[in-house]
């Protein structure tokens, strides 16, 4: 599978064409946006294999933007920061990002991203395809969900789980690194609007109880203060 469709989504005309000039002459196709409302639009119209993001931006900045998309699309998104969006960076990264890059940076660094991000992204495309007859198995470091005996283990060894239990923890894990809201895991769990959502909030503490060596500091179920719950990607 060929992927060279490179998204650049940068308000400063300069940096957004200059990236185009020089990913254009390394043989890529690259789209350009100047916000992320204009990234999404081109999302939609596009086979995009790669984003590059800029973080602060008019009308949708660049979190905002890949939270929206990680509702749709795996591909990889390299953050464009400055020294001073530190914190951004970081919140960028927890909100499915995959990489980034410190303004002001050479070509050849962020080409290097590239390269890698993709690379990697082919592998991870190419397993995908090899295992679709296994597609009911789920495996995210030592946690794995088998949804034809309905059976979750850690690091070999069976887990109980209540049906709800179950049903939010596949939820997670069917899109590791995405981060869903109480509201969303209620209603796609319940299948019914969400009025009172503190009930996740236990049935998450219960699932960590079960899956985490040190729940208080998990390896697998996130909080992202504010937002909601992610299964973390594994290495």
């Amino acid at each position: 599978m060929e992927m060279n469709h490179v998204l650049v989504v940068e308000d400063d005309k300069e940096i957004r064409e200059g990236v185009e000039i020089y990913l254009k002459s390394q043989g890529y196709e690259v789209f350009q946006a100047a916000d992320g409302a204009e990234g999404l639009d081109v999302i939609e119209r596009e086979d995009i294999h790669l984003a590059i993001v800029d973080i602060m931006m008019p009308v949708m900045d660049g979190i905002s933007m890949v939270v929206k998309l990680r509702e749709k699309y795996d591909f990889p998104v390299i953050f464009l920061s400055a020294k001073s969006e530190e914190v951004d960076k970081i919140m960028g990264l927890n909100m499915g990002a995959d990489d980034y890059v410190t303004k002001p940076f050479t070509p050849m660094e962020l080409l290097a991203r590239v390269n890698s991000q993709l690379r990697r992204y082919r592998r991870f495309m190419e397993r995908l395809e090899d295992k679709n007859e296994n597609s009911r198995i789920h495996t995210i470091g030592g946690l794995e969900i088998n949804e034809d005996n309905v059976e979750v283990t850690i690091d070999g060894e069976t887990v109980k789980m209540t049906p709800i239990e179950y049903k939010i923890l596949l939820l997670l894990v069917k899109s590791p690194g995405r981060v869903f809201s109480a509201e969303e895991i209620y209603e796609r769990v319940w299948n019914e609007r969400a009025v009172n959502t503190d009930t996740i909030m236990v049935h998450v503490r219960n699932i960590r109880e079960k899956i985490e060596l040190n729940p208080r500091e998990p390896k697998y179920l996130k909080v992202v203060w504010g937002v909601g719950y992610k299964i973390e990607k594994q290495a």
